[in-house]
């Protein structure tokens, strides 16, 4: 519907005119404009039988010209980028102007408008914080905006297809992309990253859902083999990806570069044939990642839909010539080529964007700027504040900022991702000058930020790479701040310890004075052997374009500190299931295998208490400034479903945001770990008040895969609900018995 469309629909609902005359006129206006000839532009049918309408009218050489993209940037000498596409963008895949079937215009990525290497003008876009970041917020509410406002900004930027969507489980606490995804936990990934998917679509466009599956780390990502069992695989990544799915109806999966169990992902036919399309009942089409294609006829009957950049990237255009070779051969049928035209087709039309084309238009980036700001506040997380050291009080009268740039902007990731500032970049000369940098820091500083807010105190800043030089002034000041950052991207990983001498810096300066609060900017966990010595941590992540006045509000108490962990912080590297990072960076044509059955299913947290290990963090922490109660957990079971209902109480002197908790345990054991995140929610409090919340539990969520079954199967007996302010802080607990279910495979319902 057209915007005239909808304004006319406003006034009639004004002056009473009934839904459904307003919608059946709306349907007839619609129909009226699309010529008898092109039935599958009339918006009044679904979107398959559209796509089926489409299809028939469709040359072969049109089938095939919509299942191959190319890439949208520069790759000098290799690559010449084609001039339809958008400078400096993800790809392209040209459309059918005869049939009003519109080219894909494809940008990078979950944070935001990316642009790529080989463009020499940026695209000055807005970025949201890290999806780890908006993951921390443990608010899908959020999550929803912020895909909203990056859609938007992906629309009147002129791009209608969003490679977003990272939903891959935390199972590397080193892996460089953590810091894209949604945290350790198939539930809290699902639905946070669901969220954002919904919002990127609710914008008229495509968004992906990533990387299908199991693609755990960047070293060796194109050629390493992900070990994993069925079982496993269903209850840990493919959940994540299962629970996204059903929330938000992505209308393409992207698929990953890694094996998994022998075969490439994205000739995988037991992920995109057997789980995606039949057990999923995936109706929308299945593009590559950028060089993930190895094969025609294998890739196509595995279930492949679309080759990605294939000519920049890929070792042949797979789905060009070799495709029409497997087609003479009867190595590749017809139909299977009909199927995949078709499913492109069906995501263009579910998404809207046949019917409102995308075009380049203003952007409101103040208003932008309010959204990634109000994420990146509920994503921070206060992992220790001893003696109340935060918020900075009133009578810190000399106050001390060392290190991270802080002074001038904030940290983000790297890689595909890359969200280029808005007034330009706050450092340069730091990290590598190409692939996958540039190291970017937003102009949003912190410094600014604080002393905007503590007109009344003395802050002084250093850049702490003189250590004596910092210490000095930490020991001349009340509180001192150190800034510490990690700079992670696409393409390689990182220990967990921080570079360039950050660690002695920090035990310097706590060693200094003990009043100090190290601020870290990191994609994801790291070591913290200057622990003790401190008086708080703060994990800020990358918090986006506008973190720095987001961390200088948290930091001030202007606003609560309500983030909590979406991944576990480990002590020391022994914990992890693999202490040595399997692969050779060195060596990166060198295949190998990844033992994923060593944790199986027992991701993150779960490791952690199947193991007995005592993390540095756990999943779920995170301080607040005021304090909860959790009182009156009750859990009841009914039709297969279990409730649970709480109240929380505000016990403390200030509004704050609670993030209760609810895990579960089956009394008889048997599962891959001693507990699972049952259900979460976030609620803001006044001070005194109370509130009661009530949750329904995803039954899977108490099940186990049943091979011989091919579904979900729950236990009859009885299960422990605990409810808590983390993974290890528990407040209540209460047994319910549950009766034995069989949950069959496909998709349910969005929750």
């Amino acid at each position: 519907m057209n915007r005239q469309s909808v304004q006319g629909l406003a006034l009639a609902l004004m002056l009473g005119v009934s839904i459904a005359a307003v919608s059946q006129a709306a349907q007839a206006q619609t129909a009226a404009a699309y010529p008898a000839t092109q039935p599958w532009l009339d918006a009044s049918l679904d979107p398959d039988a559209r796509a089926d309408l489409a299809l028939k009218a469709m040359t072969q050489d049109e089938k095939m010209t919509i299942i191959f993209g190319f890439f949208g940037s520069e790759m000098a000498p290799k690559y010449t980028r084609v001039p339809q596409a958008l400078p400096g963008s993800a790809g392209y895949v040209p459309g059918i102007a005869r049939l009003g079937v519109p080219a894909q215009f494809q940008t990078d990525a979950g944070v935001g408008v990316a642009t790529q290497g080989g463009e020499p003008k940026k695209r000055e876009r807005t970025a949201l914080p890290s999806g780890m970041a908006t993951t921390a917020t443990w608010n899908p509410d959020l999550a929803f905006k912020g895909g909203a406002m990056i859609g938007s900004e992906a629309r009147d930027s002129g791009f209608n297809v969003m490679l977003a969507g990272g939903v891959n489980l935390v199972r590397e606490p080193r892996n460089g992309r953590n810091f894209e995804y949604g945290g350790e936990d198939p539930l809290l990934a699902g639905r946070m990253v669901g969220a954002q998917i919904k919002g990127i679509q609710s914008n008229a466009i495509v968004s992906t859902i990533k990387h299908y599956a199991v693609n755990g780390q960047e070293t060796g990502r194109f050629v390493l083999d992900s070990k994993i069992g069925e079982a496993d695989a269903r209850t840990s990544d493919l959940l994540a990806f299962q629970f996204a799915i059903e929330d938000a109806d992505p209308h393409s999966v992207m698929c990953s570069y890694n094996r998994l169990n022998g075969d490439y992902a994205c000739e995988n036919d037991f992920l995109l044939n057997k789980v995606l399309k039949q057990d999923w009942g995936f109706k929308n089409y299945v593009m590559s990642d950028w060089g993930a294609v190895h094969s025609s006829a294998k890739a196509i009957n595995a279930g492949l839909d679309q080759e990605s950049a294939g000519q920049a990237f890929d070792k042949q255009n797979f789905f060009q010539g070799p495709l029409k070779d497997a087609l003479t051969k009867g190595e590749v049928s017809q139909a299977r080529l009909d199927d995949m035209a078709r499913r492109i087709l069906r995501g263009l039309f579910a998404s809207g964007v046949v019917e409102k084309p995308v075009k380049i238009a203003a952007i409101d980036y103040a208003a932008h700027a309010k959204v990634t700001q109000a994420d990146a506040e509920e994503g921070i997380v206060l992992l220790k504040n001893d003696k109340g050291l935060l918020p900075l009080a009133a009578s810190a009268k000399k106050i001390a900022v060392i290190g991270g740039h802080a002074d001038v902007g904030v940290l983000s990731g790297g890689g595909s991702s890359q969200v280029y500032p808005i007034g330009g970049r706050a450092v340069t000369g730091e990290g590598p000058a190409s692939w996958p940098g540039p190291m970017i820091y937003f102009p949003s500083s912190p410094l600014k930020g604080l002393k905007a807010r503590l007109p009344g105190a003395e802050i002084r800043y250093a850049d702490g790479k003189d250590l004596a030089a910092a210490a000095k002034l930490a020991a001349d000041s009340d509180v001192v701040l150190v800034f510490a950052t990690q700079w992670n991207g696409e393409s390689f990983d990182s220990p967990l310890t921080l570079e360039n001498n950050q660690d002695a810096l920090i035990d310097a300066v706590a060693s200094a004075n003990t009043r100090t609060v190290v601020v870290l900017e990191t994609g994801g966990p790291v070591l913290m052997p200057w622990l003790p010595k401190v008086g708080g941590v703060v994990e800020a992540w990358y918090p986006g374009s506008a973190g720095g006045e987001a961390i200088a509000r948290v930091l001030t108490g202007e606003v609560d500190a309500s983030g909590r962990l979406p991944v576990t912080f480990p002590a020391a590297l022994a914990q992890l299931p693999r202490p040595v990072l399997d692969g050779d960076p060195k060596k990166p044509d060198d295949s190998f295998p990844v033992d994923y059955t060593i944790e199986g299913a027992a991701v993150g947290y779960k490791w952690f208490d199947k193991q007995g290990h005592q993390p540095l963090f756990a999943f779920g922490h995170g301080l607040s400034y005021t304090s909860f109660a959790y009182d009156n957990l009750k859990a009841t079971s009914k039709d297969g479903v279990v409730t649970v209902s709480f109240d929380v109480k505000n016990t403390g002197p200030r509004a704050g945001k609670a993030v209760p908790q609810v895990y579960v345990s089956p009394k008889a054991g048997g599962w891959e770990a001693p507990q699972r995140l049952a259900a979460f929610s976030k609620v803001d409090l006044a001070p005194g008040a109370t509130t009661s919340v009530t949750l329904a539990v995803d039954p899977r969520l108490l099940a186990t895969w049943d091979s011989k079954a091919h579904g979900w199967s729950v236990a009859a007996g009885n299960y422990t609900f605990t409810l808590g302010a983390s993974s290890r802080d528990t407040a209540a607990k209460v047994d319910v018995a549950v009766a034995a279910k069989a949950i069959p495979v496909g998709l349910m319902k969005p929750r």
